[in-house]
Protein backbone atom coordinates (compact mmCIF):
# COMPACT_ATOMS: atom_id res chain seq x y z
CA UNK A 1 0.00 0.00 0.00
CA UNK A 2 1.49 3.05 -1.16
CA UNK A 3 1.21 6.13 1.69
CA UNK A 4 1.67 9.62 0.80
CA UNK A 5 3.52 11.29 3.15
CA UNK A 6 3.94 15.37 3.32
CA UNK A 7 7.68 15.20 2.25
CA UNK A 8 6.39 12.72 -0.83
CA UNK A 9 3.58 15.61 -2.05
CA UNK A 10 6.12 18.70 -1.05
CA UNK A 11 8.65 16.91 -2.92
CA UNK A 12 7.01 16.53 -6.44
CA UNK A 13 5.65 20.05 -5.87
CA UNK A 14 8.76 21.84 -5.23
CA UNK A 15 10.56 19.02 -8.24
CA UNK A 16 8.74 16.37 -9.80
CA UNK A 17 12.32 14.95 -10.94
CA UNK A 18 13.93 14.75 -7.03
CA UNK A 19 10.66 12.93 -6.07
CA UNK A 20 11.21 10.47 -8.97
CA UNK A 21 15.35 10.36 -7.74
CA UNK A 22 13.93 10.22 -4.02
CA UNK A 23 11.19 8.41 -3.74
CA UNK A 24 11.15 5.69 -7.18
CA UNK A 25 14.62 5.15 -7.90
CA UNK A 26 15.36 5.33 -4.09
CA UNK A 27 18.33 7.24 -4.45
CA UNK A 28 19.99 8.54 -1.27
CA UNK A 29 22.17 11.32 -0.51
CA UNK A 30 24.15 11.98 2.04
CA UNK A 31 23.60 14.83 4.01
CA UNK A 32 25.22 16.17 7.11
CA UNK A 33 23.72 14.99 10.42
CA UNK A 34 24.63 17.75 12.46
CA UNK A 35 22.12 19.86 9.99
CA UNK A 36 19.45 17.50 11.77
CA UNK A 37 21.13 16.82 15.44
CA UNK A 38 19.72 19.35 17.42
CA UNK A 39 15.86 18.67 16.29
CA UNK A 40 16.03 15.17 16.53
CA UNK A 41 17.65 15.01 20.44
CA UNK A 42 14.46 17.56 21.31
CA UNK A 43 11.85 14.98 19.85
CA UNK A 44 13.83 12.40 21.30
CA UNK A 45 13.50 14.03 24.49
CA UNK A 46 9.88 15.04 24.18
CA UNK A 47 8.54 12.44 23.16
CA UNK A 48 10.41 10.56 26.64
CA UNK A 49 9.25 12.99 28.76
CA UNK A 50 5.53 12.81 27.59
CA UNK A 51 5.54 9.50 27.73
CA UNK A 52 6.61 9.93 31.42
CA UNK A 53 10.48 8.08 31.26
CA UNK A 54 12.52 9.61 33.47
CA UNK A 55 15.20 12.10 31.01
CA UNK A 56 17.60 13.34 33.78
CA UNK A 57 20.17 11.91 32.57
CA UNK A 58 19.64 13.47 29.15
CA UNK A 59 19.70 16.72 30.03
CA UNK A 60 23.60 17.04 30.59
CA UNK A 61 24.28 15.70 27.09
CA UNK A 62 22.14 19.26 26.04
CA UNK A 63 24.00 22.14 24.48
CA UNK A 64 23.28 24.98 26.31
CA UNK A 65 21.16 26.60 23.59
CA UNK A 66 19.33 23.44 23.55
CA UNK A 67 18.33 23.79 26.91
CA UNK A 68 16.94 27.00 26.42
CA UNK A 69 15.06 25.67 23.83
CA UNK A 70 13.83 22.88 25.79
CA UNK A 71 12.69 24.78 28.80
CA UNK A 72 10.92 26.74 26.15
CA UNK A 73 8.87 23.92 25.27
CA UNK A 74 8.74 22.62 28.56
CA UNK A 75 6.96 25.89 29.56
CA UNK A 76 4.88 26.26 26.58
CA UNK A 77 0.97 26.22 27.09
CA UNK A 78 0.28 23.37 24.26
CA UNK A 79 3.10 20.88 25.68
CA UNK A 80 1.48 21.37 28.88
CA UNK A 81 -1.93 20.19 28.12
CA UNK A 82 -2.96 16.42 28.48
CA UNK A 83 -1.03 13.78 26.86
CA UNK A 84 -2.85 11.50 24.55
CA UNK A 85 0.06 10.55 22.04
CA UNK A 86 3.38 11.21 20.49
CA UNK A 87 5.78 10.04 17.46
CA UNK A 88 2.25 8.44 16.36
CA UNK A 89 1.48 7.29 13.17
CA UNK A 90 -1.45 8.20 11.32
CA UNK A 91 -3.12 7.89 7.66
CA UNK A 92 -6.46 8.15 6.22
CA UNK A 93 -7.98 6.91 2.86
CA UNK A 94 -8.80 9.62 0.13
CA UNK A 95 -10.76 8.45 -3.00
CA UNK A 96 -8.34 5.91 -4.18
CA UNK A 97 -5.14 6.86 -2.38
CA UNK A 98 -3.51 6.54 1.53
CA UNK A 99 -1.83 9.84 3.18
CA UNK A 100 -0.18 9.65 6.20
CA UNK A 101 2.63 10.83 8.66
CA UNK A 102 4.00 10.67 12.20
CA UNK A 103 3.47 13.61 14.06
CA UNK A 104 5.24 14.99 17.10
CA UNK A 105 2.36 15.08 19.56
CA UNK A 106 -1.59 14.83 19.82
CA UNK A 107 -2.52 16.57 23.08
CA UNK A 108 -6.19 17.79 24.64
CA UNK A 109 -8.04 19.73 26.85
CA UNK A 110 -11.42 18.54 27.79
CA UNK A 111 -12.99 17.61 24.21
CA UNK A 112 -10.24 19.99 22.28
CA UNK A 113 -7.50 18.63 20.79
CA UNK A 114 -4.23 19.62 19.69
CA UNK A 115 -1.47 18.40 16.78
CA UNK A 116 1.61 19.96 17.98
CA UNK A 117 4.70 20.16 15.82
CA UNK A 118 7.88 21.58 17.43
CA UNK A 119 10.44 23.28 15.11
CA UNK A 120 14.18 23.96 15.79
CA UNK A 121 14.39 25.57 12.51
CA UNK A 122 11.88 27.22 10.55
CA UNK A 123 8.01 26.96 9.93
CA UNK A 124 6.76 26.80 6.75
CA UNK A 125 6.34 29.94 4.90
CA UNK A 126 2.51 29.06 4.58
CA UNK A 127 1.52 26.96 7.32
CA UNK A 128 -2.25 26.71 6.26
CA UNK A 129 -1.81 25.16 2.98
CA UNK A 130 1.59 23.18 4.00
CA UNK A 131 0.89 19.39 2.86
CA UNK A 132 2.21 18.56 6.72
CA UNK A 133 -0.90 20.44 7.91
CA UNK A 134 -3.20 19.48 5.44
CA UNK A 135 -2.48 15.26 5.63
CA UNK A 136 -2.73 15.45 9.58
CA UNK A 137 -5.51 17.51 10.42
CA UNK A 138 -7.36 15.51 7.78
CA UNK A 139 -6.14 12.02 9.69
CA UNK A 140 -6.70 13.10 13.35
CA UNK A 141 -10.05 14.32 12.25
CA UNK A 142 -11.35 11.06 10.71
CA UNK A 143 -9.95 9.03 14.03
CA UNK A 144 -11.53 11.39 16.31
CA UNK A 145 -15.01 11.49 14.07
CA UNK A 146 -15.18 8.05 14.75
CA UNK A 147 -15.13 8.39 18.17
CA UNK A 148 -16.62 11.42 19.02
CA UNK A 149 -18.80 12.70 15.99
CA UNK A 150 -18.93 15.94 15.89
CA UNK A 151 -18.38 16.65 19.24
CA UNK A 152 -14.36 18.24 19.49
CA UNK A 153 -12.34 20.70 18.09
CA UNK A 154 -8.63 20.01 16.59
CA UNK A 155 -6.07 22.54 16.13
CA UNK A 156 -3.00 22.35 14.28
CA UNK A 157 -0.23 24.15 16.79
CA UNK A 158 3.17 24.86 15.15
CA UNK A 159 5.73 25.47 18.18
CA UNK A 160 8.39 27.83 16.92
CA UNK A 161 11.01 27.39 18.98
CA UNK A 162 13.46 29.41 17.44
CA UNK A 163 11.46 32.34 17.73
CA UNK A 164 9.41 31.45 20.45
CA UNK A 165 5.87 31.49 19.30
CA UNK A 166 2.88 29.34 18.13
CA UNK A 167 1.52 29.51 14.95
CA UNK A 168 -1.76 27.63 15.20
CA UNK A 169 -4.49 26.28 12.55
CA UNK A 170 -7.84 25.08 13.65
CA UNK A 171 -9.46 22.62 11.32
CA UNK A 172 -13.04 23.67 10.33
CA UNK A 173 -15.70 22.24 7.65
CA UNK A 174 -14.73 24.42 4.76
CA UNK A 175 -10.70 23.39 5.74
CA UNK A 176 -11.53 20.07 5.59
CA UNK A 177 -13.22 20.13 2.08
CA UNK A 178 -10.36 22.25 0.85
CA UNK A 179 -7.56 20.53 1.91
CA UNK A 180 -9.15 16.75 0.82
CA UNK A 181 -9.60 18.77 -2.58
CA UNK A 182 -6.15 19.59 -2.97
CA UNK A 183 -4.72 16.52 -1.52
CA UNK A 184 -6.19 14.07 -4.09
CA UNK A 185 -5.10 16.49 -6.43
CA UNK A 186 -1.74 16.09 -5.92
CA UNK A 187 -1.72 12.33 -5.25
CA UNK A 188 -3.24 12.24 -8.41
CA UNK A 189 -0.69 14.26 -10.45
CA UNK A 190 1.78 11.75 -8.52
CA UNK A 191 0.74 8.66 -9.90
CA UNK A 192 -0.48 10.06 -13.70
CA UNK A 193 2.74 11.45 -14.50
CA UNK A 194 4.80 9.94 -16.99
CA UNK A 195 7.98 12.06 -17.51
CA UNK A 196 9.16 13.59 -13.87
CA UNK A 197 10.43 16.68 -15.49
CA UNK A 198 13.39 18.88 -13.32
CA UNK A 199 12.35 21.99 -11.82
CA UNK A 200 15.74 24.11 -12.83
CA UNK A 201 14.61 27.45 -10.63
CA UNK A 202 15.45 24.99 -7.82
CA UNK A 203 18.48 23.37 -8.83
CA UNK A 204 20.83 25.58 -6.88
CA UNK A 205 19.15 24.56 -3.47
CA UNK A 206 18.76 20.62 -4.85
CA UNK A 207 21.05 18.00 -2.63
CA UNK A 208 20.60 16.13 -5.99
CA UNK A 209 21.82 18.37 -8.14
CA UNK A 210 25.43 16.84 -8.59
CA UNK A 211 23.59 13.50 -9.94
CA UNK A 212 20.49 14.77 -11.71
CA UNK A 213 21.16 14.06 -15.82
CA UNK A 214 18.05 15.68 -17.05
Amino acid sequence: MQVFSPNMLKTFDECPKKYELRYIQKVNVVQSPKIFERGKKIHALAHYYLRGEDITKFIPTLTNEEKLIWQYLMENEYFQKKYVNSEYNLNAKLENFWIGGRLDAFMKSQNNYYILDYKTGAIPKNPEEDFQTMIYLICANRILSQGWGNNFSLSFVYIDLKNKKNHIIEFSDEKKAVYENKLITSCKKITTTQTFNKNLSRCNFCEFNKICNV
